[in-house]
């Protein structure tokens, strides 16, 4: 199932669905929008299995997954769909985005207990305090489009947002770096340990949408 604003697609193993500023394009994103390839990708089963290729030259493309983790992919490179996607394709004159969902995916419950355990390091214990902290940080990754923005916001309006002093919120985070780092979970320190953090802690379902509900009060 292909979904671009109000309309939908459903593809059958033997249909391509095509995407980019051309009007030949099953999709056309604009046609105005030089910034997109006028065929940028192809969304079409091979062998039963489906994938999402990069038509185009010199414009790569996102995938963003449920869990709010980003793969780029580059031209000429394809990606298999087993879960529900978006495919983000950056123009001059906006985002544009298709919805990719197999009607055979299963949603997993996204409940994440109090003081869930690591699968690294058995023995590191997340709190609430730490699942707030994250939340506050990484609350662009759980959006959906168009709010989504993968990458962690600053100390400083994190902090703003738990309405908690900066150091404080430092303090927890890199505390809590400290103690995955010591259990063997890598990418802990480093200048992009933040994104690290964050890409651990959506993998693991360590925060969810539903932590940005109750984050939110809602």
């Amino acid at each position: 199932m292909v979904t671009f604003g109000e309309q939908r697609w459903r593809l059958s193993t033997e249909e391509t669905l095509s995407f980019g500023r051309s009007t030949g394009c099953t999709v056309c994103f604009d046609p105005d929008d030089n910034g997109v390839s006028r065929q940028a990708g192809v969304v079409q089963a091979v062998q039963g299995i489906w994938w999402v290729v990069n038509k185009s030259r010199s414009k790569t493309l996102s995938i963003i997954d449920d869990l709010g983790l980003r793969k780029v992919l580059a031209p000429g490179q394809r990606l298999p769909v087993d879960e529900p996607v978006w495919v983000v394709a950056d123009g001059n004159r906006g985002t544009h985005r298709l919805r990719l969902v197999r009607p055979s995916s299963v949603q997993l419950d996204s409940a994440v207990p109090s003081g869930v355990e690591t699968a690294v390091g058995a023995h590191v214990v997340i709190t609430d305090d730490d699942r707030a902290a994250m939340v506050a940080l990484f609350a662009e990754y759980l959006e959906d489009p168009p709010r989504s923005d993968p990458q962690p916001k600053s100390y400083r309006a994190a902090a703003a947002r738990l309405n908690v002093p900066r150091s404080t919120l430092v303090k927890r985070i890199e505390y809590l770096r400290a103690r995955l780092d010591k259990a063997g979970v890598p990418n802990m320190t480093g200048f992009n340990a933040l994104a690290g953090l964050a890409e651990y802690a959506l993998a693991r379902r360590l925060i969810t949408k539903d932590d940005l509900v109750r984050f939110r009060g809602g």
